[in-house]
């Protein structure tokens, strides 16, 4: 989101004070509206599994908020010599994508550009007074994670044609996996203080973006996080992308790394992620329940750190 903070208009409800996920505008007392889009260049070689990604990716905002998607515009741009069938196995891929998630594509903009780009525009609808936000976390909080980490290091390793079959297959499988189930589990649960997805920021900025809105510290256990298969090692032989490093230089001010954390581990919460799982701010006793919920359609989902009292720093990771 980019814009300036509004101080008109009080139906505004989510602007952009605490870099939220969406904006969120009250229609009536029963109904408020989400507005979000986000669009990218390919991260993998196959046209229509990059449409799924790029459409899973925008429609995360509002699962993010606690809404359902209800309306899309395509964003798309493409090169002269890019054929109509490539552009076309884009667009079916996030189309699919929307119909799984209940979404209408309604039309779209598209124009002449270098490199190929794609993504929604997205109107979804929630409860005003049901408005997942990323802020809100409580000390005593846990926080759970609801994908693995990783996507950054392995399309970078793709790239370079150091990436399995399998592990390939994995990600993709993931970045295409909607975050509807997983807002929805988090939803029937008591205890819910904050919400947020985790995307090109990392789970370093989104963290520390709950930290500071929140009023508090995030402790992030480097050991307990739920990582793809392959990330681990492939951080360890240095296949981090930049974005990784921008991540940290614009958190680092806030951050204290404690000398037991793993470089690779610390690497992989810097790493920005596509599509990524939620970070759930949960009463510490409501997160067994959660997880419980969570296992049939995020089963890597994991407690990856504890709310506390604000200390020096707004994150610290051990």
């Amino acid at each position: 989101m980019s814009g300036l903070p509004n101080t008109v208009d009080p139906r505004l409800i989510v602007g952009f004070d605490t870099s939220d996920d969406a904006c969120v505008y009250k229609l009536t007392d029963e109904l408020a509206a989400i507005h979000t889009v986000d669009f990218f260049t390919p991260i993998v070689d196959d046209p229509y599994q990059f449409g799924q990604i790029a459409a899973a990716n925008a429609l995360s905002d509002v699962y993010a908020m606690g809404g359902k998607p209800a309306l899309a515009m395509n964003l798309l741009c493409v090169p002269t010599c890019l054929s109509l069938e490539t552009v076309r196995r884009i667009l079916e891929g996030g189309h699919d994508k929307a119909v799984e998630a209940g979404c209408i594509i309604a039309g779209g903009h598209t124009i002449q550009d270098n490199e190929p780009k794609y993504g929604l525009c997205v109107t979804g609808y929630v409860h005003p007074d049901r408005i997942l936000k990323n802020v809100g976390a409580r000390p005593g909080d846990v926080l759970i994670l609801t994908k693995p980490l990783g996507t950054g290091v392995l399309t970078t390793a793709a790239k370079a044609e150091m990436l399995g079959d399998d592990a390939h297959a994995a990600m993709v499988q993931s970045m295409s996996t909607l975050n509807a189930a997983s807002s929805a589990a988090a939803q029937s649960v008591g205890g819910l203080h904050a919400c947020t997805d985790i995307t090109g920021f990392g789970l370093i900025g989104h963290a520390f973006e709950m930290a500071h809105g929140s009023g508090v510290t995030i402790r992030l256990h480097s050991s307990a996080l739920p990582l793809f298969e392959s990330a681990e090692s492939l951080a360890e032989m240095g296949i981090i992308p930049a974005g990784a490093y921008r991540n940290m230089d614009f958190v680092k001010p806030h951050l204290h790394v404690e000398p037991s954390a793993k470089q690779a581990r610390v690497d992989l919460i810097a790493d920005p992620q596509t599509s990524g799982g939620l970070l759930l701010a949960i009463q510490k006793e409501c997160a067994d329940e959660l997880l419980a919920a969570l296992r049939p359609c995020a089963p890597q989902s994991a407690v990856v750190g504890i709310v506390t009292e604000k200390d020096t720093h707004d994150l610290i990771i051990e």
